[in-house]
């Protein structure tokens, strides 16, 4: 029986370019382990370990995450994953990190969700929430039936701070030029699979075909229709 070598896979995209809704479509057909950078800052903060500790206090300071702290952390987490196929989200970030990754283990491929800026833009600032209950509205795809309100509680609904237009613009800008060097480094590679478009849902048939060229779909679902 022949073995399949497992994946090593990492998915990059700008914040807003739809790459959790990805990450969840190639987790339920591909079965890939899912390793979130900022998932497991949060965890480990949240259980104040000794990185924890040291991650919160650099981002207190409104400072990035030094690229040894965060090295440190994923490379510890990943030792646990040898067995399985995964799915990078968060890191490497810089190319230091992505070099440090590759001293560990060989990256097989790298996904790339080549959305443009302005649909992000329109995407993230028609975000809108009523904060008691974290109810979520999107003036372009889910709007409150009166604007500005919830449709529960009748109560204003407010954008956070993130979502303003001034602060998503900020975001892209530092994603940009924290990210483009580390695009160039995998690309030089190789190892860069860019999709472009405006829509997940567009986007998405053909980074599943993709994968399925490298692993089967274990979703039992009908794989002509992957949702």
């Amino acid at each position: 029986m022949v073995v399949s070598p497992l994946l090593r896979a990492v998915i990059m995209g700008p914040p807003g370019s739809g790459k959790g809704t990805v990450s969840a479509r190639i987790i339920k057909h591909f079965g890939v382990k899912h390793l979130s950078s900022g998932d497991l800052l949060r965890d480990n903060m949240q259980k104040k370990t000794e990185v924890g500790i040291l991650a919160k206090s650099y981002i207190d300071q409104g400072r990035l995450i030094p690229d040894d702290i965060m090295t440190q952390l994923m490379l510890t987490e990943l030792k646990g994953l040898d067995q399985y196929n995964w799915l990078l989200d968060g890191f490497p970030r810089t190319v230091a990190q992505a070099e440090a990754l590759d001293k560990e283990c060989h990256v097989d491929t790298v996904i790339d969700l080549d959305v443009p800026f302005e649909t992000i833009k329109c995407r993230l600032t028609a975000r809108w929430i009523h904060p008691a209950s974290g109810r979520v509205y999107n003036l372009e795809f889910s709007p409150p039936k009166v604007q500005g309100i919830d449709d529960i509680t009748g109560e204003p609904l407010v954008q956070r701070d993130d979502d303003k237009p001034e602060t998503v613009s900020r975001r892209l800008q530092a994603y940009d030029a924290q990210t483009k060097p580390v695009l160039e480094y995998y690309r030089e590679k190789g190892l860069l699979k860019s999709f472009s478009g405006t829509e997940t849902n567009k986007i998405w048939p053909h980074i599943y075909a993709f994968l399925q060229t490298k692993l089967p779909d274990v979703s039992h679902k009908n794989a002509a229709t992957p949702r």
